[in-house]
């Protein structure tokens, strides 16, 4: 069940995160609010979390403010983790409405992978058809938290709605595989980061493309050398 307390909390979280990397950017509230094509006064509602902020404009907004979707979702990132990239922002104009109806066509695609009616899925969610059927296709944006509420509900990771094809999808998945990078052990960061390490990491690829009999065999093989 979707409580609208926790969802309430949750968007007071995002909103206090989203100021501090907008103040980190040393970003005004208008710099913001043209970026995301909204008035100064809904921004502002954002950041106080009496607005709820879709997740599409949280992407183009971290791609403005050089903050990943981590870090607005979660909180800041280490100061290694900071890279400074020539920003290319699409027009939000164009950007927003186009991700909220392939978004739709996710969540719409979820619930059905789900094996659940939009009956059902109102019922679990307590919201109505009618406002389901909106974010479906695209005519009504998804709040976040609504967003990461409803990912949990129908089974599958918040990842499942990420975007990867485009400039701004391709800039938040760099740095998730950045910072995936930085929470490996420092001893396998140093082995990967070594050149001379390279052949090892690619036979540890073709290793991992194998099926499991063959690499049996393989396996067997290295048994009767050593022994």
């Amino acid at each position: 069940m979707v409580s609208q307390e926790s969802l309430e909390l949750r968007n007071r979280t995002l909103g206090i995160l989203m100021r501090k990397a907008r103040e980190r950017a040393r970003r005004t509230i208008e710099e913001c609010a043209d970026v995301l094509d909204v008035s100064p006064e809904t921004y502002v509602a954002y950041e106080e979390g009496t607005a709820y902020v879709s997740l599409p404009e949280l992407e183009i907004l971290g791609r403005f403010l050089d903050a990943p979707l981590r870090e607005l979702r979660d909180g800041p990132l280490t100061p290694e983790e900071a890279e400074d990239e020539t920003r290319d922002l699409p027009s939000a104009e164009l950007f927003i409405p186009l991700r909220q109806r392939l978004l739709g066509v996710r969540l719409q695609q979820a619930r059905l992978e789900a094996g659940r009616t939009l009956e059902e899925l109102a019922a679990m969610t307590e919201l109505p058809v009618e406002k389901l059927e909106a974010f479906e296709y695209g005519e009504e944006p998804v709040p976040l938290a609504l967003l990461e509420s409803l990912a949990r509900t129908l089974g599958v990771q918040f990842e499942y709605f990420l975007e990867r094809d485009n400039k701004v999808g391709e800039w938040h998945r760099r740095h998730e595989e950045f910072a995936q990078f930085l929470d490996l052990p420092p001893e396998m960061r140093e082995f990967v980061l070594r050149p001379i390490n390279q052949s090892y990491i690619e036979v540890a690829m073709k290793l991992a493309s194998m099926p499991a009999g063959a690499l049996r065999q393989i396996a067997e093989g290295i048994l009767e050398i050593t022994f």
